[in-house]
């Protein structure tokens, strides 16, 4: 079924609104005009009547008409007059509605090019017009600030991509040219680099499927000591290697226990150790700790390392986001382990938070998961 397109008005907003005020004023006009003709008369007509002027129908006649021309000639010099005064502040009123108009127009016409960057200036017409600018303004600092993590994102991937496909290609030329053999060296060293790249899809899919919120849980209610155990021994190797101290305190999480699913949360700690360890240098030291709040457990990862910068910590967990000092890495090297961590989190209903005083002291990640029913 086809739709006849709906042809634009003519002329702008402010001309049209112009043109309305005037019509529903000559409106007004006429119809206190008509209705002033009409009903004016005759009650004059009734008071002279009842003061006895309905004696010399002449000397009525010339009254009546002396009310009439007179009432006829004030009254239209008054709405003529009102007229024009009200035209002139419906006039003024949509001349200061124009500027602003055309600011917001403007700006969201550069918006759509792809200028996100673009801000419209304090209009000064009124709230409801005050609140438009800053709402877009709001809107284009948004879409901005996605953009930018777009581009650091495919900086990112760009990045982490180019080292194993360059190793790889550099291998298939040697081994196709005959100059490198298929040796027990270059096998690990290709299995390297393709687990690489695989880890690097597998770690895009999860934040995909975190973000929309596809996870698939698997909840059953355990001890919080036991995760802090199983994560100290999953780890400590890791840390012995660098020469980091990763100390447990379970004395808050006695008899502490939460509903989640095992193998995310696992996941979720992980990568906060392996964030940590990344940030501490040798010697340093990382705890885990849990402590009991108000229908929730509270999990620390802290460490005393490299710290965080008080303008990163509100986007420590974007996608990508890299922060002067690579902070917000996760496992593979490019922000996505953070992000992945907060999807978990958010999956069952709690929250994360980042704690820093600023660069070298330290910092602590503390994740709330709300406790099972006893």
């Amino acid at each position: 079924m086809k739709t006849r397109a709906t042809r634009p008005l003519r002329g702008g907003l402010t001309t049209r609104l112009l043109i309305g005020q005037i019509l529903v004023l000559l409106a007004g006009a006429v119809t206190a005009g008509a209705v002033a003709a009409i009903i004016g008369p005759l009650v004059f007509h009734d008071h002279l009547m009842r003061v006895g002027k309905g004696d010399d129908a002449a000397e009525l006649t010339h009254i009546e008409m002396a009310y009439r021309d007179a009432s006829l000639l004030s009254v239209g010099v008054g709405l003529l007059v009102a007229l024009v005064a009200a035209t002139g502040v419906t006039w003024f009123f949509t001349r200061r509605l124009r500027r602003p108009m055309r600011l917001v127009a403007a700006g969201a016409r550069e918006v759509a090019r792809g200028h996100y960057a673009t801000r419209i200036p304090d209009v000064g017409s009124g709230t409801e017009l005050g609140e438009l600018a800053a709402a877009f303004n709001a809107m284009a600092a948004r879409l901005e600030d996605i953009e930018n993590t777009r581009r650091r994102m495919l900086a990112d991937l760009a990045h982490e991509l180019r080292t194993p496909i360059a190793t790889l290609v550099a291998y298939h030329d040697g081994l196709h040219d005959g100059i490198a053999t298929l040796s027990e060296e270059s096998r690990t060293i290709l299995a390297t680099q393709t687990g690489r790249l695989t880890r690097l899809a597998d770690d895009i899919d999860e934040v995909v499927t975190a973000e929309e919120g596809r996870l698939d849980l698997r909840l059953e209610t355990v001890a919080v000591s036991d995760l802090l155990w199983a994560m100290h021994n999953e780890t400590r190797d890791r840390y012995a290697h660098k020469g980091v101290n990763l100390v447990v305190d379970a004395d808050g999480a006695a008899g502490l226990r939460v509903t989640v699913d095992r193998r995310r949360i696992a996941q979720a700690l992980a990568n906060l150790l392996a964030n940590a360890l990344r940030h501490t240098p040798p010697g340093g030291t990382v705890t885990i700790s849990a402590v009991r709040t108000r229908g929730a457990a509270a999990i620390t990862v802290a460490d005393n390392g490299d710290g965080i910068p008080a303008g990163q910590l509100p986007r420590i967990f974007e996608r990508f986001y890299r922060g002067d000092a690579a902070r917000a890495h996760g496992q593979t090297g490019s922000g996505i382990g953070l992000t992945i961590t907060k999807a978990i989190i958010d999956a069952h209903d709690g929250h994360i938070t980042a704690e820093s005083r600023g660069p070298g002291e330290g910092a602590a990640f503390t994740m709330t998961l709300p406790r099972a029913i006893a």
